[in-house]
């Protein structure tokens, strides 16, 4: 199974959690008080910079018959789009500027430029997908009812399809996402699938409506002549714009480090277990300024289940302290290239395609799913002597028990 029990998984003590969360608690005080005009300029100047991006593009494509403006125009269309959804869309709507109280650049007014309505996406997301993160059974976000991505699940016969599964979802990732979220409403609402007048209906009709008609008849047509070659240019940017929005998710969520966990551990819950469990969850990539834009700072990904509503421009320091925090206790900070993340990602992806049977490892121990009962066959006593070196008094957790255990695989082995 996925992990019942994070203390004993963590190595940590309860003592150790809670000096944990108040560290965490402290770096969260420290950003809030420091928020100010350098990071209202950042938000500001994204903004600027992604809606000139868009204008240049939509400018370029009035001479999209032409193969180099066609290629100009829809290269600044489709790092408009990513900008706009990744760390615009995406970071205003956690409510990261909303201490600004500009109406403009405010969680409640912001309606993002894709498919699904920003009201279907927030209640879905901030509150399910942040409050049950990886947590088997309540978070739809693991495989977002599509994929098999941990052992917890059951294996269907359908399940042999999730290669192809996988391409389409990645191809047409803000239907997805925008289904997904529409099911939620859906379900808050109380609505049933097939009625067509609900609120969830209507409103995700019309966000339907105005994204297509913008996207597929008003700039195609304005562009006259050019139409059909203007039709292919934004049809691609939202093609690029998908395919990199689902790389990154899937790089912060499903690699391996990135755990799942029980409800039974959910029903026992601290706040700051809460912390812990957003740190064992969750999984970074490496990136510089660049990357990190792009990507929405969702490079960060730790940070930013840890701290869903913080300006995304301050991750990269508070990701300093972040893995200042797992190195005094011990704990595994899981990050990597962005291509070795996904592909552990997409590993998981044809892996758990396969029935069970034909897998190695159990859900106790497996590189995508592991539990406390991975460390019970070297006996408890070990386990609780693991939070203190003998020798040296440093505190040892869980990174020094996974090493630990994964020395004596190999040893095993060569045996």
């Amino acid at each position: 199974m996925a992990i019942t029990d994070i203390k004993e998984f963590a190595h940590l003590t309860p003592a150790d959690i809670g000096s944990l969360g108040r560290e965490l608690d402290f770096i969260r005080l420290e950003v809030e008080e420091s928020r100010g005009v350098r990071d209202a300029r950042y938000i500001r100047r994204t903004i600027r910079a992604q809606r000139l991006l868009e204008l240049g593009g939509r400018l370029a494509l009035f001479g999209s018959r032409y193969r180099p403006a066609w290629l100009i125009g829809t290269a600044m269309l489709s790092v408009s789009k990513i900008v706009e959804n990744m760390e615009l869309g995406h970071n205003v709507m956690h409510g990261q500027w909303d201490w600004m109280n500009d109406p403009e650049i405010h969680s409640m007014s912001w309606e993002w430029d894709q498919t699904g309505p920003s009201e279907h996406w927030k209640r879905a997301h901030n509150y399910s997908h942040h409050t049950f993160t990886n947590i088997v059974g309540m978070d739809e976000d693991v495989g977002f009812g599509i994929l098999r991505m941990t052992r917890d699940e059951p294996w269907r016969p359908i399940n042999l399809l999730q290669p192809v599964a996988n391409v389409i979802l990645a191809a047409t990732f803000e239907w997805g996402i925008a289904l997904h979220d529409l099911a939620a409403a859906r379900e808050l609402e109380g609505a049933e699938r097939r009625q067509l007048n609900s609120q969830s209906n209507k409103d995700f009709a019309r966000k339907i409506f105005r994204q297509v008609g913008k996207d597929f008849v008003l700039f195609p047509a304005l562009t006259g002549s050019a139409w059909k070659s203007t039709l292919s240019a934004n049809a691609t940017a939202n093609l690029v714009r998908n395919l990199w929005a689902y790389v990154v998710i899937f790089c912060g969520h499903f690699p391996d480090g990135a755990e799942k966990f029980t409800v039974e551990e959910y029903e026992n819950e601290t706040r700051h277990e809460w912390y812990l469990r957003q740190m064992l969850g969750s999984a970074n990539f490496n990136s510089g300024k660049v990357l990190g834009l792009m990507s929405g700072n969702l490079s960060y990904q730790i940070e930013h289940h840890l701290f869903p509503d913080l300006p995304s421009n301050r991750y990269p320091e508070i990701a300093v302290k972040v893995r200042a925090l797992c190195e005094k206790y011990d704990l595994p900070y899981t990050t990597g290239s962005l291509a070795k993340q996904y592909l552990l990602a997409l590993r998981t992806i044809h892996k758990l395609a396969l029935p069970d049977r034909f897998l190695w490892a159990t859900s106790d121990d497996a590189p995508e799913t592991s539990s406390e009962r991975k460390f019970r066959d070297t006996g408890a006593a070990v386990v609780e002597t693991l939070r203190t070196d003998p020798v040296t008094g440093e505190r040892r957790g869980l990174l020094s028990a996974l090493r630990a255990r994964a020395e004596a695989k190999i040893s095993r082995r060569r045996r």
